[in-house]
């Protein structure tokens, strides 16, 4: 984010509200093949806190050298402001040279409305957007064109299931629609109105998980659809948006992980319990960081034939067809 604790710069109420920070220097290079995003500009959107995979991934963009662009829920955007002026992550802002992540903007963004008038007036009306304006998908994309000019990485690390606790028997339609459009259909509107924006050669990358092609009993709502509508969404933009812009696109299958946002499961500690006993990996704790390594170097050169791939990121547990761990196998 910055070398400071302070952010620097005010919010731009009247023309695109959002915040700027300094950009760091990149100058990170070594021997070998490296992961080289020096000069590449990336929009990453999700990112509320410094524990989940939106950061890691941000983080590793960082190491690579690209300059960081944010897109912050407006409802997370105060607390995440205040918690990084309070030097509340500059630990996790670490990087392997001794400089601090930074973040050349952060914008007010909430991706579930593409444009001002599909905001309904009870969201228009909530004080947690209060203060904050020009957050749609559209808006976000012509300020971040305004700002910055053409990008390179766009990062859809977002994903919201109002009803995630219930199974899907108990689903109502309307929470099956609301993950169906945060998880899924958001990911469709931001390769729509960021893509005109990207250099030739750019990347698009969204996280997913297992659940999309596996039985994950607990987690209801409509999630495990919407991230199989992701994976797909994901082939045919690689199709549609290859031709169009000649961009990439992959998604990212990631193993559980005790983030802020994963707490909503309601049993995350046991699924990731169950990944250390019977991924092939076992014993190896999942780091976020390695879901961000992955997304640098998709993101980069280094990548370029691969497109409308889904990337598991996971110890091998989706490989796993039967847990030894079982009574009936381990007895």
């Amino acid at each position: 984010m910055r070398q400071s604790s302070a952010v620097t710069g005010t919010r731009v109420r009247a023309t695109r509200n959002a915040r700027a920070v300094k950009p760091r220097a990149t100058t990170r290079t070594s021997a070998g093949l490296n992961v080289d995003l020096r000069g590449k500009k990336a929009f990453v959107a999700g990112v509320a806190d410094d524990n989940g995979f939106g950061w890691a991934i941000s983080k590793a963009l960082s190491e690579a050298g690209a300059e960081v662009i944010l897109g912050t829920w407006v409802p997370a955007l105060n607390i995440f402001e205040t918690s990084y002026r309070r030097g509340k992550f500059d630990e996790s802002r670490k990087l392997s040279d001794g400089s601090m992540m930074t973040f050349s903007k952060i914008y007010p963004m909430d991706a579930v409305f593409d444009t001002v008038d599909d905001v309904p007036e009870d969201i228009a009306t909530n004080k947690r957007y209060a203060g904050n304006e020009k957050w749609t998908v559209t808006e976000v994309a012509k300020c971040v064109e305004e700002d910055f000019g053409k990008i390179d990485v766009l990062v859809h690390s977002l994903a919201n299931g109002p009803e995630v606790a219930k199974p899907l028997l108990e689903t109502s339609r309307k929470g099956y629609l609301a993950a169906i459009s945060a998880s899924s259909y958001s990911n469709v509107s931001m390769i729509q109105h960021f893509g005109p924006l990207m250099n030739k050669g750019g990347a698009a990358i969204s996280l997913t998980y297992l659940a999309s092609e596996q039985i994950i009993p607990g987690y209801g709502g409509g999630m495990s659809s919407a991230k199989a509508a992701l994976e797909s969404d994901t082939r045919v933009l690689a199709y549609e948006a290859g031709r169009k812009w000649g961009i990439r696109v992959n998604t990212i299958s990631a193993g559980p992980l005790g983030s802020r946002a994963a707490k909503a499961i309601g049993f995350i500690d046991k699924m990731i319990n169950y990944s250390l006993s019977n991924a092939p990996l076992k014993e190896k704790p999942l780091e976020a960081i390695e879901i961000g390594n992955t997304a640098a170097f998709l993101c980069s050169p280094l990548a370029s034939g691969i497109t409308g791939a889904t990337i598991y990121v996971d110890n091998g547990l989706n490989a796993m067809g039967l847990a030894e761990t079982a009574p009936e196998i381990s007895g």
